[in-house]
């Protein structure tokens, strides 16, 4: 069970089927995150991939706080079903586009294809360090960030992120984000 905290369905309370295993965002972590990322962005005119969706909390957070363009890739297909089905019941159908498939795959894939303001990335909390860098790479190495764009990463605490691009991370008990800033680009003509 999860909240949707502002928007459109603030309190609206989510129960997701008792046999998911799914750890969503705390709604301390979520509040906290969504206070940093509304300081930078109007939610309406972002778009924003949600990596590792789950079963959405971020996904509807963003879509109940007026975001239109909302890319979720989630591996499972319980998962990618209860996204859909909540989406369709509180009216956020056309908001949000579910993409089923493996989260390194689909990044590989659709690579230089679409550019967001907001890519966000919750992998197990199991993941090695190794694959959490490798999101990152092909983040920033495959134009999926807009050049005003941010990658959040939540991993768990006690991992922490040598990188160039790191420019933030905030801690929330055991659940950090970490903030990662687009590959500086000699040419920026062709960006969205």
């Amino acid at each position: 069970m999860y909240r949707i905290i502002s928007g459109k369905w603030k309190a609206k309370k989510i129960a997701a089927p008792k046999n998911f295993d799914v750890r969503p965002t705390t709604d301390f972590a979520k509040e906290a995150l969504f206070s940093i990322l509304e300081n930078k962005y109007d939610m309406q005119s972002i778009s924003v991939l949600d990596l590792f969706a789950g079963i959405g909390s971020l996904t509807l957070e963003f879509a109940s706080r007026g975001c239109q363009d909302i890319t979720s890739v989630e591996m499972n297909p319980k998962h990618t079903a209860f996204i859909n089905s909540t989406a369709a019941d509180l009216d956020m159908a056309l908001q949000i586009n579910v993409q089923r498939g493996d989260v390194f795959d689909w990044l590989k894939k659709f690579r230089n294809k679409k550019s967001f303001e907001i890519v966000f990335s919750d992998a197990p909390f199991e993941t090695e360090k190794k694959k959490y860098q490798e999101i990152i790479s092909l983040v920033l190495n495959n134009r999926y960030l807009k050049n005003n764009g941010v990658l959040v990463v939540e991993h768990q605490s006690r991992m922490k992120f040598d990188h160039p691009n790191l420019i933030d991370t905030r801690k929330y008990g055991n659940v950090s984000f970490s903030f990662f800033e687009p590959n500086k680009e000699e040419n920026t003509d062709n960006q969205e």
